[in-house]
């Protein structure tokens, strides 16, 4: 792999190594809708779109795996994908009945000859294209690294407590707050699922799984506005956010500053 960020030339598409797995099996239960969030219409596009848009555009991807619900992988492919002319090769694989039981499905459906695998909640549609490669070249730069994650230090006090009473206050600056994508060497991240599988472990995010395996895992700043819908109330900012983004682009191509502010 050939990476800007890491010193090298980017590459064309059919050199890219990293295959994309974009989650989307949530039932949507504390977004309140019974058939999900994935496809509730965000700033004009289906809120997974947004994800897919992102890595689309990266010249280091060259496959996306999305996962879903079998039953609803017609709806997603005809209201999600075809309207939106991706030139990045889309196929699918079943979600599960955990997010981890999903990512497994993503991972196992990565085709050969792909040595990284990014994995992206699709309702984090406001990752950019940038902060993606750069994650990938942090990775595809040190081959000391197992994965890297893309997140935020923690710019609020934590608290450790128990019940509502007050423990402990921890440094501030030993904390990070975990994004996706989150971003693996195939190898690794299959027998990191494999291991779960086979001792019931069951850890809060991909990563936990590498961690555990003793595998070195890099914390990679990404925007700060790289948010997660989860509740209804999730999606004014993220609309927000996504207007004012098109609005820039607009504006940047009316007035030929090209690159001004990306889209995605």
């Amino acid at each position: 792999m050939a990476c800007e960020h890491a010193g090298f030339a980017a590459p064309t598409r059919p050199s890219a190594t990293v295959c994309a797995v974009i989650v989307a099996g949530g039932s949507g239960t504390r977004f309140g809708n019974p058939g999900g969030k994935q496809l509730v219409n965000v700033a004009g596009r289906p809120l997974m779109t947004w994800s897919i848009m992102a890595f689309d555009r990266s010249v280091l991807v060259g496959h996306i795996v999305v996962v879903c619900p079998h039953e609803r992988r017609a709806e997603v492919r005809r209201l999600a994908i075809e309207p939106f002319g991706f030139t990045t090769p889309i196929s699918f694989a079943d979600a599960g009945e955990t997010r981890q039981d999903s990512t497994a499905a993503g991972v196992d459906a990565v085709p050969v000859g792909f040595e990284y695998v990014a994995v992206h909640d699709g309702a984090r549609p406001l990752i950019t294209t940038a902060a993606i490669d750069h994650a990938i070249c942090v990775l595809a730069g040190d081959r000391a690294l197992d994965g890297v994650v893309c997140g935020q230090p923690a710019i609020d006090t934590l608290k450790i407590v128990d019940g509502d009473r007050i423990v402990e206050t921890p440094p501030r600056s030993m904390y990070w707050a975990a994004q996706t994508p989150q971003i693996f060497s195939v190898d690794v991240m299959r027998r990191a699922h494999a291991a779960a599988v086979a001792e019931g472990f069951v850890g809060t995010d991909d990563a936990s799984l590498v961690e555990r395996l003793g595998g070195t895992v890099r914390c990679v700043e990404s925007p700060r506005d790289n948010l997660k819908v989860t509740v209804p109330e999730d999606l004014r900012p993220v609309t927000a956010i996504l207007l004012g983004r098109m609005s820039d682009a607009e504006s940047a191509q009316d007035t030929g500053v090209l690159g001004h502010a990306p889209l995605v």
